[in-house]
């Protein structure tokens, strides 16, 4: 009988800790569980380093992720769909850009808010952005600009 008892709090404390480990990840993923978010949209120039599920996010706070990319074929653009909380209004004047976490970091789209008393709507699209800027773009020029 003590065996059985010894083999269910085992059983009992191995389940708790999975559980556990999956409402970390949840947490750390920033998991929602079907959190209502609302979805804008944007056209760049470039969208080097950031894809589906990348981060969205404003003063450094995650506000929402990339939801879509697709190439236009027409304006040879990336036009991006981004999902953002709802509850969190964007001025209708701001601009949305690609960053980077650093220099050997991720890249990640920011919204730099405007000063408009107006909002977007779900669906609008963001006219003002700057697309990624190339490391090693900026790396030739200014090895290729300092031997004139």
């Amino acid at each position: 009988m003590a065996e059985h008892t010894t083999e269910v709090l085992v059983g009992a404390g191995v389940l708790a800790a999975a559980i556990g480990f999956v409402v970390y990840a949840g947490q750390i993923s920033g998991y929602a569980g079907g959190a209502s978010t609302y979805p804008l949209e944007a056209s760049f120039r470039s969208l080097e380093g950031v894809n589906v599920g990348s981060d969205v996010r404003l003063a450094g706070v995650k506000i929402g992720t990339v939801s879509e990319v697709m190439l236009n074929a027409e304006t040879y653009r990336a036009d991006t769909t981004v999902s953002l909380n709802a509850g969190i209004e964007i001025p209708d004047d701001s601009a949305i850009i690609i960053s980077s976490e650093g220099l050997l970091g991720g890249n990640f789209v920011e919204i730099v808010p405007g000063g408009s008393p107006y909002f977007y709507a779900a669906g609008d699209q963001i006219e003002d952005t700057q697309g990624a800027v190339s490391l090693v773009s900026l790396l030739l020029k200014f090895v290729g600009g300092s031997s004139e």
